[in-house]
């Protein structure tokens, strides 16, 4: 898995994220139907690309790096496969990203 993340390297501005894991079971232990379940709006960023151009050609560096906990649209984004792994990863423009969340 993390060799396909690796390799798999974002383009400009774009960013691809792990979405984080929906919520299947209460404290209590009672399981959620997929049905009730909430849909997942944040997530990790595991790549950045360089940054969107200037018209000299210099980058714009993103404002997120690998690592960051972001907030994300309820829609949008890119849904990418990685060989092997059953985690889900979505590509994202930077400006797409809501905000980032500070631990």
């Amino acid at each position: 898995m993390a060799s396909a993340v690796k390799r798999l390297i974002p383009l400009l501005d774009r960013v691809l994220i792990k979405r984080a894991e929906a919520v299947t079971k209460t404290a209590g232990g009672i399981v959620i139907p997929e049905k009730a379940q909430s849909k997942v709006l944040h997530g990790e960023v595991v790549a950045v690309g360089p940054g969107s151009r200037k018209e000299n050609g210099e980058f714009i560096p993103v404002l997120v790096k690998v690592g960051d906990k972001v907030l994300l649209p309820e829609y949008g984004g890119t849904k990418v496969n990685l060989e092997n792994d059953e985690k889900e990863y979505h590509l994202f423009r930077e400006s797409d990203i809501l905000a980032k969340i500070e631990n």
